[in-house]
Parts: structure tokens; C-alpha cells; sequence
């Protein structure tokens, strides 16, 4: 017998059979022991594929500043560039929780200010969810998104928005302050919450004091999950490479050669080709 064509719309067999997930799921796998693997996505096609492969959550990253914008900083991202790419990302997702970063200056002017934001984030995209920085200073920002029906991940430690105040990126070592800040963020009602640049032994100390699940980057191997920007993961992005990141392809060059020989191929005539043209 023949065998059964593929349906095209089916998922990945890489993808976990799981429902799509959502806040509460992840504070599910937290009791659960189960870890959490989240990505950057900034378009359609490349968070279809990231949904595909089984990955948990995309977050629609204000790194889209440096690694698609070409910025030194995140800072110059707007909200309206935010939103722009959570659109793209939240159509291309089917399981994958989508959380839209909130950028700078979109949220630190009033609570309400925070809530507009937020809501608009919601209202205009499909994200289920937004991220924000900051600790005990935010805390107050965080519940009152929260109350506004919007759930929030926080982000503590190396946070990249405070670039100016911080001096540059460097890892975050006060482990009393750091704690302070994600008690204060958990406490504030934030389903989830990103530690940055923080060494292992403080990284772990905050897991285990938290009753929601940690999101580690470049802060060691005792959070509940963990996150990389996607172009670094992808060795597509190569003006800057942390200590943290691991690079499980090296694309740049597969697109650098890939774009010479089609270059080389024009040039010379063989393309288009007259299988590849209409008669």
C-alpha cells in the first residue's frame, strides 16, 4: 500500500501534544518540577517554526532593538514597534505562550501610563501576556497592570532598559537587593519573572524562595526555565556574543554563502534557469 501523505497542517512531531500554554500552565509546571524553554521571536514565520520545534514561550523581546534594529541599546524601541512585531509573532504561534515586551518609556511615567500600555499590547496583538522591568520600584506598576486583567512577567537583575543608570552590562552580585526585588515582583502578582545576569548561587536562592517559576539568562542552571535571544542561538547575530549564550547553529555563514552563489549565479546567467521560468 502506499504510504500516507503528511498532512501539512499538522504539528511538528517535536512539539510536545500539551494544550496551548498559558500563565497559569506555567505556574502549573512550577509545582511540577517541569522547566520552561523560551525563546525571542520579532516575526511570523520565525515563531511559527519556534512553536513548531516545542517551544514553551516566545518573548517578543525589546532585543529587537539591537539584534533586528541595529541599535547599540534597547532604548530606541517604541511601542508602537513593539506591538508591530507581538502581531507578527502572536499569528505565527499555535501552543507557545506570547509575551510582548513592554519598551522603554512605555510604562515608567504613571501606573496609568503602564495599564495603556499594557492593554494596547492585549488589544492590538494576540500576546496573552507583557513583560516589564524592575523590582521593588515597579512593584506598585505591576499590581495595577495585574489588576487590569493584563498578566506580567517581570524581569530583575541585569535589567537592559536601566543600561544608562547601571554603567553597562555587567553581572548583577547584590543577592539581598536582587532578592528584595523579585519578592516584591511575585508578591505584586506576576506570573512569571526573568533573572538576568545573576550569578548561579543567587539565581537559585531566588528559584527556591519564589512560588512563581524563574527565567534565567545568563543567570545559571538552577531556574525553572530559560531564554536566549534567538539570533544568538542561531549564530545570525555576530556583533556581540555573552558568555551565556550557546550558539547550536551557525547561520550567518550559511547565509552569507547561500546569498554569493545566487549572486554569482545571476551574474553569470544560469539563473533563473528554464525549469525555474513560464512559458
Amino acid at each position: 500500500m502506499p504510504s500516507k501523505k503528511p498532512d501539512p497542517s499538522a504539528p511538528s512531531p517535536k512539539a510536545p501534544a500539551d494544550s496551548p500554554v498559558t500563565p497559569p500552565t506555567l505556574l502549573r509546571w512550577k509545582r511540577e518540577g517541569r522547566r520552561v524553554v523560551m525563546l525571542t521571536a520579532y516575526d511570523f514565520t520565525t515563531a511559527r517554526l519556534l512553536d513548531e520545534a516545542g517551544v514553551d514561550a516566545l518573548l517578543v523581546g525589546d532585543s529587537l532593538g539591537t539584534v533586528v534594529q541595529g541599535h547599540a541599546t534597547t532604548l530606541k524601541v517604541t511601542l508602537d514597534q513593539a506591538i508591530y512585531h507581538a502581531e507578527m509573532v502572536a499569528r505565527g504561534a499555535r501552543r507557545a505562550l506570547v509575551i510582548g515586551d513592554l519598551p522603554f518609556g512605555s510604562y515608567h511615567e504613571s501606573r496609568r501610563q503602564a495599564i495603556r500600555s499594557a492593554c494596547r499590547m492585549l488589544k492590538e496583538t494576540e500576546c496573552q501576556a507583557v513583560k516589564l522591568e524592575g523590582g521593588r520600584r515597579m512593584a506598585k506598576t505591576i499590581r495595577a497592570v495585574v489588576e487590569a486583567d493584563v498578566p506580567v512577567v517581570g524581569h530583575v537583575g541585569l535589567t537592559p532598559q536601566s543600561i544608562r543608570h547601571l554603567g553597562g552590562y555587567k553581572v548583577q552580585r547584590d543577592a539581598d537587593a536582587m532578592l528584595a526585588d523579585a519578592v516584591a515582583v511575585a508578591e505584586a502578582g506576576a506570573f512569571a519573572i526573568v533573572l538576568e545576569c545573576v550569578p548561579t548561587e543567587i539565581a537559585g536562592r531566588i528559584t527556591e524562595t519564589l512560588p512563581i517559576p524563574t527565567i534565567g539568562i545568563g543567570a545559571g542552571p538552577r531556574c525553572d526555565g530559560q531564554v536566549l535571544v534567538t539570533p544568538d542561538l542561531l549564530g545570525l547575530f555576530e556583533g556581540f556574543r555573552p558568555k551565556f549564550v550557546r550558539r547550536y547553529a551557525e547561520l550567518a555563514g550559511a547565509v552569507r554563502e547561500a546569498a554569493g552563489r545566487y549572486a554569482e549565479d545571476v551574474r553569470g546567467g544560469s539563473f533563473p534557469a528554464e525549469a525555474e521560468s513560464f512559458r
